[in-house]
């Protein structure tokens, strides 16, 4: 059954103009048709199609099914963007599917790419949704400075497990695969293509980071975010 998106669905019953267009003009659905729409907050809602206007398509909701998501944790994937777009729309599809519930873009000093189109990736993030069929949006919030995030970490409880991941052999690390618990919130930060200045890696650290590495593969960024995601992933799925 095709699945539609609308964050407000329990409240409107209109599916917004985007997913009322693929309704009504592309799938060319009639009056009648029952169909799934999700809210991202964790809910699919089984509905009948009332109307199909190509900007508005009411529903009747039928049922409410709550869906919690697969894990029994927080994950947040804190990255530098990337040089080429692309590159970061792949990793936002593949950490929702796979299951994260934050994705946080971070500038970092050696960052090549210094600002993200937020609502581009919340609109990759909504179609990696319906097409791996969760009803969790993660949360995508604008792009913040290096220093804030750090900032903003060290206010955490310390049951949240904090993670910075680098290359700089010269400041020991030790391997996620071996400090991740199951069942721990994580924040896991990941640098840009030229890693993290020394400097950062050291506030990182005096503000509760623990100094992680991938393993003895040297990774793009948007390859270790998605691994560090799937590390724990895992281990939860073994051990819990």
């Amino acid at each position: 059954m095709i699945r539609f998106y609308c964050p407000d669905i329990e409240k409107s019953q209109v599916l917004p103009e985007s997913d009322s267009q693929h309704c009504a003009r592309v799938l060319r659905m009639k009056p009648g048709t029952e169909i799934e729409v999700v809210d991202g907050l964790g809910n699919l809602f089984h509905c009948r199609l009332l109307t199909a206007h190509p900007h508005h398509c009411e529903v009747e909701i039928l049922k409410r099914t709550p869906m919690p998501k697969s894990w029994a944790c927080e994950i947040t994937v804190a990255v530098a963007p990337t040089k080429h777009n692309d590159r970061m729309e792949w990793l936002t599809e593949k950490l929702v599917e796979t299951g994260v519930d934050r994705i946080i873009t971070v500038r970092c000093r050696r960052s090549e790419r210094k600002d993200i189109k937020t609502e581009r990736l919340e609109k990759i993030a909504v179609s990696a949704m319906k097409q791996s069929l969760k009803a969790l949006l993660p949360e995508i919030p604008e792009i913040t400075s290096f220093e804030k995030f750090v900032e903003d970490c060290s206010q955490k409880p310390d049951c949240v497990r904090k993670f910075i991941a680098y290359c700089d052999d010269t400041i020991e690390r030790k391997l996620l695969a071996k400090e991740y618990q199951p069942g721990q919130d994580a924040i896991i930060l990941i640098g840009p293509e030229g890693d993290f200045s020394t400097e950062e890696i050291q506030s990182a650290l005096k503000a509760g980071f623990e100094p992680v590495s991938l393993g003895d593969n040297r990774l793009r960024t948007e390859t270790a975010a998605l691994m560090a995601a799937n590390t724990c992933h895992i281990i939860n799925q073994r051990y819990l």
